[in-house]
């Protein structure tokens, strides 16, 4: 073996030790629901129940396109993030959406060590095995934050557009959907231009998917977005 396939091997084993251990002192993972409850409270938001499909379909486009067939963790990201520690020094790798809601409601956040990084994959694994695909959406869409205070989806939509999420356009959805990576950086109302390329890079991952043609999302993007404003309507 080379030495970069050893020192790769290495690292591979050592997160699957680090593996064990978390799923030794991690906890259950069945307060999910009651967690995402206490968070909407505490930031007066309504939960939301169900995620309208042009949400969904962007959401996991964009940020977790295996969403439906990994077991809470992407075993091809985390074979590239060993990679990327081993040749690169870097510590990335795309996280799922449940390891997204994990780092939320379990760790605050926080996923900057080692340790809190392989609990996170251990508890998102939990949380694949004990909820359904729906239910791990619906809870991670009551959980997000999009900006200007608004925490989850139906907040947002309604901020936003001044509509419920089921109404939501493409455009509004892919909005939403691309503003969960960074609401300040990609805000449709402070940086429209940022937001505006994120919208793109949203209906090109559609396109990608095959959630959309390249005739639909080209009618997406000329589509307005209809920003709701201190009361009125902002066509962009």
């Amino acid at each position: 073996m080379t030495p970069v396939a050893v020192a790769l091997a290495g690292v591979v084993a050592g997160v699957l030790v680090l593996a064990l251990v978390a799923l030794a002192i991690t906890p259950a993972v069945t307060n999910a629901p009651s967690l995402v409850a206490g968070d909407a409270r505490a930031h007066g938001a309504p939960p939301c129940d169900t995620v309208p499909l042009k949400f969904q379909d962007a959401l996991v486009a964009t940020e977790d396109s295996r969403y439906f067939w990994t077991p809470g963790i992407d075993p091809i990201s985390v074979v590239r993030a060993a990679a990327n520690a081993v040749l690169h020094g870097g510590d990335g790798g795309a996280a799922t959406l449940e390891q997204q809601l994990v780092k939320q409601l379990y760790f605050g956040g926080r996923s900057d060590t080692v340790a809190l990084k392989a609990q996170e994959a251990v508890l998102a694994v939990k949380l694949d095995l004990h909820f359904s695909k729906q239910q791990i959406l619906s809870m991670y869409a009551s959980t997000v934050y999009f900006g200007h205070g608004y925490w989850g989806l139906c907040a947002a939509s309604r901020g936003y557009f001044g509509r419920t999420p089921d109404l939501l356009s493409w455009p509004q959805a892919a909005m939403l959907a691309g503003l969960v990576q960074a609401p300040s950086a990609y805000d449709p109302l402070v940086h429209p231009n940022a937001a505006r390329a994120r919208q793109e890079h949203v209906i090109d991952r559609l396109e990608r998917t095959g959630r959309v043609s390249a005739t639909q999302g080209a009618a997406i993007l000329r589509a307005p977005l209809d920003l709701v404003t201190s009361g009125t309507t902002q066509s962009s």
